[in-house]
């Protein structure tokens, strides 16, 4: 009598194969899109990093932050400065390229006097990937200076509080 040797896979084998690639492939897909939100978040944050490091050399030259009126378009572009007198101590542009919007091309929502840690400083609020303000994916300036429990450092140092800036 002849042994029958075995030359292909059994259905039920092919199928437990294919689930196995399928759990395997939806772990990667999750990990994956969960990085991508990531870096996107990482990417916001450098561009409020970058906006903040201009803010702080028209902070040296004007000896104030933008207001509220002007907003962050006077780190590019002069004419938005109100007083005449202070244009002649811009020395920008601050900023390259202009920025208007965030990662997900919703508006920047610029505030000053600050309302988020203290009325010395100013607040740039990204709406975050939702596109709906006051909601929990929402960005800030402020957003490196959380704590553990969600709540924001105090520290005059950051606030400005404690430097005296000069007339």
């Amino acid at each position: 009598m002849k042994r029958q040797t075995r030359t292909a896979f059994t259905l039920i084998e092919l199928l437990i194969v294919i689930a196995i690639l399928l759990a395997l492939g939806s772990i990667v897909a999750v990990n994956f899109l969960g990085a991508a939100d990531k870096a996107e978040l990482d990417v916001q944050r450098a561009q409020f990093d970058q906006i903040g490091e201009a803010m702080k050399r028209f902070r040296l030259d004007l000896k104030r932050y933008p207001s509220g009126d002007e907003g962050i378009e006077v780190l590019w572009n002069r004419e938005a400065i109100e007083d005449e007198d202070q244009a002649t101590r811009w020395n920008g542009p601050y900023l390259e390229q202009p920025v208007t919007s965030d990662r997900w091309g919703g508006e920047l929502v610029y505030t000053f006097p600050g309302e988020i840690i203290g009325e010395s400083t100013y607040d740039l609020v990204s709406i975050g990937p939702d596109g709906e303000e006051g909601t929990d994916d929402d960005i800030t300036n402020h957003d490196r200076r959380k704590t553990a429990d969600g709540e924001f450092e105090q520290d005059e140092s950051f606030t400005g509080e404690s430097e005296s800036l000069g007339g």
